[in-house]
């Protein structure tokens, strides 16, 4: 079982991160994705996160018990900040008929160099990296374990949503309707 690991924040999922898990599970040759809510990426401030059970519950009123497309918060239980290295160690003891790859934008793979034990993740992973505005990945299209997918751009992002609902902005189109729901209900990121 090829299984993708689309980890994120996701605070909050939007459309584009949907759009490109579709993506990514109808065109490839992933047999399912889970997308992994990282409750503290290390290389990310802290403070503007919600609380990674919110995050979670956002998640999986997007998914919509999607049988392809999964939730996953296996990172729940592991020392935070999460490291993607321990994490696929965990993972591969626990389910070790699966083969495992990570799916991530361009503009996260830019900072791939950054990642603890990225040899190791490049040298026994492939990495489905999708494209992201203004990121160029030309010089990595040769690499083994490196497939360059042919993704829609989504120029979307948290960042953006979460600015725009702090300015009143009316965000509903950019984000699945239960999910728009729970935020306005919850009044999350007004702040």
């Amino acid at each position: 079982m090829k299984t993708g690991l689309f980890f994120g924040s996701f605070n909050p999922i939007h459309i584009g991160h949907l759009a490109i898990a579709n993506y990514i599970i109808e065109f490839s040759d992933l047999d399912e994705l889970w997308l992994v809510l990282s409750p503290q990426n290390p290389l990310k401030k802290k403070k503007t996160l919600l609380n990674e059970y919110e995050r979670y519950k956002m998640v999986e009123l997007a998914l919509r018990n999607n049988s392809k497309i999964k939730a996953c918060d296996i990172e729940f239980r592991l020392p935070k900040p999460s490291f993607t290295i321990d994490t696929l160690t965990y993972l591969n003891e626990k389910f070790p008929r699966n083969e495992f790859a990570i799916v991530l934008g361009a503009d996260n793979f830019e900072n791939f160099h950054k990642w603890k034990n990225y040899k190791e993740i490049l040298d026994y992973y492939k990495l489905y990296v999708y494209p992201r505005p203004n990121y160029n990945m030309d010089s990595y299209k040769d690499h083994p374990n490196i497939n360059l997918v042919n993704a829609p751009l989504m120029e979307i992002s948290s960042s953006f949503i979460r600015k725009s609902i702090k300015e009143n902005k009316n965000v509903e189109f950019f984000l699945p309707d239960k999910v728009y729901s729970y935020i306005n209900d919850m009044f999350f990121y007004k702040n």
